[in-house]
């Protein structure tokens, strides 16, 4: 074993498992949540404290500002780049986090080509001329195998697709998303709780981060440009406050919004783990989950 990664829904109990692992197993932290890259974005991202990580060094936590667009392919090169150096040491790196594309994109064949403002202009002026159908067509022609895997419905991922294809003069479904062994022979955890507790644990959750000042973190936040922030400001809990503060709805309506979409988000987060074959699942409510896993790896 030279990796771990840890993953599964949010509130399942990832956190405080992958510190136990990196303990255990020698391990350093790497995080795979992407609002907790964030400086700042602590209460309502759930990020650890210090003494909660219980001396346990942790990666990728606070390395953007909230004016900061997130960036998978960033995320992939400088990560692939820290979990390298960590094996070289002898270091077992804890990937962890419910952020599915982050996670894929470290350990599977995911290639994330550039973009060209100029032909991505005149494929959405096409888009908006002619509706998504013919560009659909053109990429079928193009791209069979990504015609088949794109509705002819959605149409930016269309005018990615041919984007792409114009810019490589390669197909786009050679930069799809390819599963096999997972990179640096990494083992694959996943945490999940029974439907009716994983609710009940993102509400409480939610009601704690009201209480722990969630809506003052944000209004700090605000002062430092979380609203030009194209992802930060979109973040669960963030942009329910945001609405909060512009006199959309009381406070109590913004903690029900953020626990009704977490609990939607939490679900999204399943289905995308649970496709992954080569990870293996654990009750995040077994009292001995930190022995059980052990005893696997």
């Amino acid at each position: 074993m030279r990796a771990i990664a840890v993953v599964g829904p949010t509130a399942a109990g990832k956190s405080d498992l992958g510190v136990e692992l990196a303990r255990r197993f020698g391990g350093e932290v790497i995080n795979a949540d992407a609002m907790q890259l964030y400086r700042g974005m602590d209460i309502g991202t759930a990020k650890l404290s210090v003494p909660e990580r219980r001396g346990v060094p942790h990666h990728q936590l606070d390395v953007l500002d909230v004016t900061e667009t997130a960036s998978v392919a960033a995320y992939q090169r400088q990560t692939r780049e820290l979990m390298e150096r960590l094996i070289a040491a002898g270091v077992v790196p804890v990937l962890v986090g419910g952020s599915g594309l982050y996670v894929q994109a470290v350990l599977d064949e995911l290639e994330f080509p550039g973009t060209d403002p100029v032909i991505r202009s005149r494929l959405e002026e096409e888009l908006a001329a002619l509706g998504p159908e013919p560009l659909h067509a053109r990429l079928a022609t193009l791209d069979p195998i990504a015609a088949t895997a794109i509705l002819p419905s959605n149409g930016r991922r269309v005018v990615r697709a041919l984007e792409v294809i114009e810019l490589t003069g390669r197909p786009f479904s050679a930069t799809m998303p390819k599963r096999g062994e997972a990179r640096y022979g990494t083992v694959q955890i996943g945490v999940d709780r029974d439907v009716a507790d994983l609710d009940a644990r993102v509400d409480l959750r939610v009601q704690l981060m009201f209480e722990a000042g969630l809506v003052d973190e944000v209004r700090a936040l605000e002062a430092l440009g979380l609203r030009d922030g194209l992802t930060a400001s979109r973040a669960l809990g963030y942009q329910q406050v945001l609405a909060h503060l512009d006199g959309v709805h009381d406070v109590e309506t913004a903690a029900a919004e953020t626990a009704r979409a977490t609990r939607r988000f939490v679900r999204r987060q399943r289905s995308w783990f649970r496709r992954d074959q080569r990870i293996t699942w654990f009750d995040g409510a077994r009292p001995d989950l930190a022995e059980a896993v052990g005893a696997i790896l």
